[in-house]
């Protein structure tokens, strides 16, 4: 399989404490990626993930951009070319610290892709 980002229409992401979020997921269990999902979010300026935890750890490598990956209590400042590991549990947030779009990449067991 071989894609390309303008391929993939890009889910705008809504809820409680989501802001300027859009959603894309590259590779997945329906392209042969049995129980792994790797998904691509952009945040515009301003815009954040919820703070929230859930059951299962997440990778991240920051592909643009800058902003604040929040785990556990802390603030971290991310950039192209960061990465990132998010265990499972832990409470984590991303937010946009820039003016420019922030985007990263993140793999997540199957069960994290709804």
């Amino acid at each position: 399989m071989v894609g390309h980002i303008a391929e993939i229409e890009g889910q705008p992401l809504s809820g409680p404490d989501i802001d300027k979020v859009v959603k894309r997921l590259l590779v997945g269990p329906d392209e042969g990626w049995d129980g792994w999902a790797l998904r691509l979010f952009e945040l515009q300026p301003t815009g954040h993930t919820p703070r929230h935890h859930h059951a299962w750890p997440h990778i991240n490598y920051i592909t643009k951009g800058r902003g604040t990956l929040h785990i556990d209590g802390l603030d971290h400042a991310v950039e192209a070319g960061s990465f990132a590991y998010v265990p499972a549990t832990a409470t984590h947030q991303f937010s946009n610290a820039g003016n420019d779009t922030f985007a990263f990449l993140c793999i997540v067991p199957e069960e994290g892709e709804s």
